[in-house]
């Protein structure tokens, strides 16, 4: 199915959210044409595999937007859909703001932290959005190895809105504008300690082989079966106990006790909510099996 056959999107935006958000537009059937200036988006140059990988199936025109916008502007007149990711007020001076567009067009800013307030128009990249957000307060000094900001808060939630958005127009005949603040959307994902580390049956565990394995048990069911196969009945009753880091500290041991192969050979088929971190190359491989 492609259910924005027919709908075409304009992308102004550089690097990965924008990019990310018109690629999953492409995948359900939009035509997207990116807008690039003299040069290209800097993703080309800087991680070309990655840029690749997001843009494959768009249309792309060069653009100097300080020297000619008349390519953007027809392009603007025939949208569905404008993505575009330049600080507040920028798109506007360079003539493609929203006021621009088609009235029945959605268009959609993705923006740091939001068009208003303090913090507006502030320079910044996914981690400096997630640490403002306070994600990061349990995980510092660690990189996250997402880009959460950028991906879940920005693109995707751009996603979200412009679906809603055009679902809208089909009731209305008139667009909006949508603005997605990744640092506000950050926020709004970050959990609470008990998933980031507050819970010893929730956190990522060592092997002999210098190797790692996921642990999430949260269900009682599922962590009586556990410690059965860990052959630790006496971890049972501490599932949810006060003092989380002794429990972590005994189940550090005892998965140092065995290599990761030999701990996924134990748990296969059983309802205990253990896996492996994976390296890449093995998740394609393990995926693409089944």
């Amino acid at each position: 199915m492609k259910p924005l056959a027919g709908i075409l999107v304009v992308d102004f935006t550089r690097y990965l959210p924008g990019p990310f958000a018109s690629r999953e537009l492409l995948e359900l059937g939009a035509r997207v044409v990116r807008v690039e200036p003299p040069g290209g988006d800097p993703l080309r140059a800087s991680a070309p595999d990655w840029h690749e990988e997001l843009n494959a199936g768009k249309e792309s025109v060069i653009v100097d937007l300080k020297e000619d916008i008349t390519p953007a502007l027809d392009l603007l007149a025939q949208a569905d859909v404008i993505l575009e990711s330049f600080r507040p007020g920028v798109a506007s001076r360079l003539g493609i703001g929203p006021e621009r567009a088609p009235e029945t067009a959605v268009y959609c800013s993705i923006t740091g932290f939001g068009v208003d307030g303090r913090h507006a128009q502030r320079a910044g990249h996914d981690l400096n959005y997630l640490g403002w957000a306070g994600v990061l307060e349990h995980t510092a000094p660690a990189l996250p190895p997402v880009p959460i900001a950028d991906l879940g808060a920005g693109a995707l939630g751009a996603v979200t809105k412009i679906l809603a958005a055009l679902l809208e127009r089909e009731k209305t005949g008139r667009g909006q504008h949508v603005v997605i603040s990744m640092t506000h959307n950050a926020q709004r994902l970050a959990s609470r300690p008990l998933l980031t580390g507050g819970l010893a049956c929730y956190r990522i565990y060592g092997t002999a082989d210098s190797r790692w394995l996921t642990l999430a048990a949260l269900e009682p069911a599922f962590w009586q079966r556990l410690v059965e196969l860990l052959d630790r009945p006496d971890l049972a009753d501490r599932h949810y106990a006060d003092d989380q880091e002794s429990l972590a500290t005994d189940l550090t041991a005892v998965f140092a006790t065995r290599p990761l192969a030999e701990w996924l050979e134990l748990f296969d088929g059983e309802d205990v909510c253990v896996g492996p971190v994976a390296t890449r190359a093995e998740a394609a491989t393990d995926l693409l099996s089944r």
